[in-house]
């Protein structure tokens, strides 16, 4: 790089990207979340429950551009696409770390809350690679 910043370090480093996966049907369904980015691939978790992880399970293809707390995309922002797989919960800690570095109060507040309900198992880290 010299001095110019690619597509996928943008919304790596924004505080919220909207998180487009695919239904069945191929409708896009948009989510505000967290992102980090850690060696070239980008991090969230969702709750193991949630369509959007069963989705990607079904379609890894996604979407991501920066937004605000409410979803709403910023315009002018890059739209990147990537693939999408849900980690092992072993690879939880790892991830957890990758966050918390990004988001220094949000972060560790968010996993203490984790910790307080005993939900550590009950959330899925998302590694996302640029598609090729």
């Amino acid at each position: 790089m010299t001095g110019t910043s690619t597509d996928w370090e943008v919304v790596g480093r924004a505080n919220y990207v909207s998180f487009t996966s695919y239904r069945k049907d191929g409708s896009a369904v948009s989510t505000p979340v967290w992102i980090a980015p850690a060696g070239g691939k980008l991090y969230f978790f969702s709750e193991v429950g949630a369509h959007k992880v069963k989705r990607i399970r079904r379609n890894p293809a996604v979407t991501l551009q920066p937004c605000d707390v409410r979803g709403r995309t910023i315009p002018g922002s890059p739209i990147v696409d990537g693939t999408a797989r849900v980690l092992d919960h072993a690879e939880t800690p790892r991830v957890r770390k990758i966050v918390n570095r990004k988001y220094r109060l949000l972060g560790p507040l968010s996993e203490f809350g984790v910790w307080i309900t005993r939900r550590q198992r009950a959330s899925f880290a998302i590694e996302i690679g640029p598609r090729q």
